[in-house]
């Protein structure tokens, strides 16, 4: 019998054809249509997630509104009506705490400058991020500090803002044990502003690795913490948390130029750790985790876990089980912010409708504009055959390359396993960065700097 032009045998091709046309069908019909994300009802759909300790919300690109529009009215959400008091972002722990201390009405920390003005600056320095932090603080207003919602970092690219914490907290506390970091950070801070170039140095020789001074310097701290925490305790958590980062980062840059996926794993492992601290901290925790789906999925579902790379959403669901809910999120087309390579301007660009065998394919074509699939439990029936197959899955992150976008932004992905449920837009548009100005109004306590 003859082949197709792919090489298959036409039988073969028409059965493939039918199992995607039935995958197809059982995502239109059990997929659950949303609301518009400006309403009640989007967020009021969300609420059978809100027996949960933690729950990850992903994204499939860093620059997509409806990812961060929706993130937000979903964390709203289970904070007004469910108990949740912790968001944690994939971003840096001194820049996003300065958004904690406006939500929070606390003073700025010390910092050596404004935040959010490294690449990719529009990650977090956009409009739907302005108009949650906003939301957040009046949340707050007036409640206790203890029963406050907070807004975290759990990223490892601090290391010169986290030494310049570490430095700031031991100042005010201690100036000898202030000096004696300075002197065990010494060697590290020459490297605050290119640490990628301390870890190429480190890995050909030219120099001797800060490992051991930067592990001293968090054993120190832990070895007084008693002392310290008395003198207040969320200055403490926060120095700690800074030191730790900057011991996290040091192995980061090193092992950036070994290969393979160490560097991935030691952030990753950083940021869980971000997470059991922050979980650990106050007895009533309950979370939200805002990160791209490559870091929020089950990475042994994916094409990631079967070369050796683990996540966050991996180590979450090992470790709290039932009580983590993993949500995806992906798009068709439209467009998206984005840069064309590490450190370029940010464009504006036009997604590419998602390739064929894909999982974004398989939504698209079930018809809803925005969707909600949710197959835990129960509602996996019907679901588990089609979602347990492997299929291609879109990730766009802060670089956006259409014209290799089948190598640099696909990969091999079991949804069933990857995630508990799916939120589904059709056509999403670029998020929208904040100009040079100040928000009119805006306090002097507002983190972005504008």
């Amino acid at each position: 019998m003859a082949s197709t032009d792919r090489g298959m045998p036409p039988e073969t091709e028409l059965r493939i054809q039918a199992d995607r046309d039935a995958t197809v069908e059982i995502l239109r019909k059990l997929g659950e249509p949303l609301p518009e994300i400006d309403t009640e009802g989007f967020g009021a759909a969300f609420d059978r997630f809100g027996d949960a300790r933690i729950v990850l919300l992903g994204e499939s690109s860093h620059g997509t509104h409806e990812f961060y529009a929706a993130r937000a009215a979903i964390t709203r959400r289970l904070i007004e009506h469910h108990g949740f008091n912790i968001v944690a972002v994939e971003g840096d722990w001194p820049d996003i705490a300065r958004i904690d201390d406006y939500v929070r009405h606390n003073a700025p920390r010390p910092q050596r400058g404004d935040p959010f003005l490294r690449f990719p600056t529009w990650m977090w320095r956009n409009e739907d991020v302005l108009a949650f932090a906003d939301w957040l603080r009046g949340h707050n207003a007036g409640l206790p500090p203890g029963e406050q919602a907070g807004i975290h970092g759990m990223d490892v690219y601090s290391l010169g803002e986290s030494i310049h914490a570490v430095f700031a907290y031991l100042d005010a506390h201690d100036p000898v044990a202030a000096a004696d970091a300075r002197r065990r950070y010494g060697r590290l801070g020459h490297w605050e502003e290119d640490p990628q170039d301390y870890g190429k140095s480190v890995v050909k020789g030219h120099m001797a690795g800060c490992e051991t001074e930067v592990v001293d310097q968090l054993r120190a701290l832990l070895h007084d913490r008693m002392k310290w925490i008395g003198q207040g305790a969320e200055a403490w958590f926060d120095a700690e948390q800074n030191a730790r980062i900057v011991r996290a980062a040091e192995g980061y840059y090193r092992a950036m130029y070994r290969g393979g996926a160490a560097s991935w794993n030691l952030r990753d492992r950083h940021m869980f750790g971000t997470v059991q601290r922050l979980m650990a901290h106050r007895p009533d925790a309950r979370a939200v985790i805002w990160a791209h789906n490559s870091h929020v999925g089950n990475a042994s579902a994916t094409a990631m876990g079967w070369r050796g790379e683990f996540n966050i959403g991996e180590l979450v669901r090992a470790a709290w089980r039932e009580d983590a809910v993993l949500i995806g999120f992906g798009t068709d087309h439209g467009t998206v912010a984005a840069a064309s390579d590490w450190g370029a301007p940010m464009e504006v660009m036009q997604l590419r409708p998602a390739r064929a065998h894909s999982w974004e394919e398989a939504f698209c074509r079930a018809g809803h504009a925005s969707s909600l699939t949710d197959w835990r439990g129960g509602k996996r029936h019907g679901l588990d055959g089609v979602l347990s197959q492997s299929l291609l899955e879109r990730a766009v992150g802060v670089i956006y390359r259409p014209q290799s976008e089948l190598s640099s932004h696909y990969f091999e992905a079991v949804l069933a396993d990857q995630f508990d449920a799916w939120v589904w837009f059709t056509q999403t548009r670029a998020v929208m960065p904040l100009g040079d100005e100040r928000p009119c109004g805006a306090p002097e306590t507002w983190p972005f700097g504008l």
